[in-house]
């Protein structure tokens, strides 16, 4: 039987915060994920470059032996140091990252990507009322980001079709659940409309894509993404299905797991590394 390459790509968030433990924590995971992932023998590649293998234009030769690791929702706390209201200042998941590469601790440089909320109205809005008030859910750091090296900053939708907002971009207003984005109109919207804000902010229009709470419809996993690619410019999207990631996934709907649900400890980590 011939070996098949498989590529786990890793999920956290940064507003995971708990507690100052591992389980209770997305920042202290990773940090600790970084240094388990360097142990077993596997080093962090772009999630770009997982997206170039499975489209055929990198070898698996190449890809042996890496996972990806990926963020959603794009708060302040991917980037920035903040002071955590109950739980202390918190080392951003992009100084982890830095910490973790100047420390020279691997040959490799590790990096993330960041799946950032579109709508700049539905972030101020969310900052109020699923943080603290502070503003700390703005756009101002996605071009350093970019320009470090370190992160990718790509899209998670216009408006994560939210819960706790007012009104969402979805005709019939069911919120928290992004497989009710069934329309073109709705899709134009989560995924055109919100590819367009990115790339005014940095300058080229984000290629990849990751699913608010890792749902999609039929209509957007068959028809709108493979059908429309000349307006919406994306070139593979993300789901949360837990599993690693092969040539044989569907590029609209490719799998990733999740810090906290697929993996709570370096040992489950070590587990889904291994068996990829």
């Amino acid at each position: 039987m011939s070996f098949q390459l498989k590529i786990p790509v890793l999920t956290y968030h940064s507003m995971n915060i708990s507690g100052n433990t591992y389980a209770e924590n997305d920042h202290l995971a990773l940090a600790s994920d970084l240094e388990t992932i360097s142990e077993v023998g596997f080093r962090v590649i772009p999630l770009s470059q997982v997206v170039d293998w499975h489209q055929g234009s990198i070898s698996d030769e190449e890809l042996a032996r890496t996972v990806a690791i990926t963020l959603d929702d794009g708060s302040w706390f991917d980037y920035y140091d903040l002071d955590h209201p109950s739980c202390g200042v918190q080392r951003s998941m992009f100084n982890i990252l830095r910490d973790f590469n100047e420390r020279g601790a691997s040959t490799y440089k590790s990096h993330a990507t960041s799946f950032v909320i579109s709508s700049p109205q539905a972030r101020a809005l969310l900052d109020k009322r699923c943080m603290i008030g502070k503003d700390w859910w703005g756009d101002q750091w996605w071009v350093d980001a970019v320009a470090s090296g370190i992160m990718d900053v790509e899209c998670h939708s216009w408006d994560h079709v939210h819960a706790a907002l007012d009104s969402i971009a979805q005709q019939d207003q069911i919120k928290g659940d992004f497989s009710q984005v069934k329309t073109f109109i709705d899709a134009e919207s989560q995924f055109a409309k919100a590819g367009e804000y990115i790339g005014d902010v940095l300058g080229n229009r984000p290629s990849l894509f990751a699913y608010p709470y890792g749902l999609a419809s039929d209509y957007v996993v068959n028809e709108y993404l493979p059908n429309f690619q000349s307006q919406h410019q994306f070139r593979a999207a993300f789901s949360t299905e837990s599993k690693a990631l092969s040539k044989t996934d569907n590029r609209w709907f490719l799998p990733r797991f999740v810090c906290g649900h697929d993996w709570r400890s370096p040992e489950d980590l070590k587990t889904i590394i291994q068996g990829a």
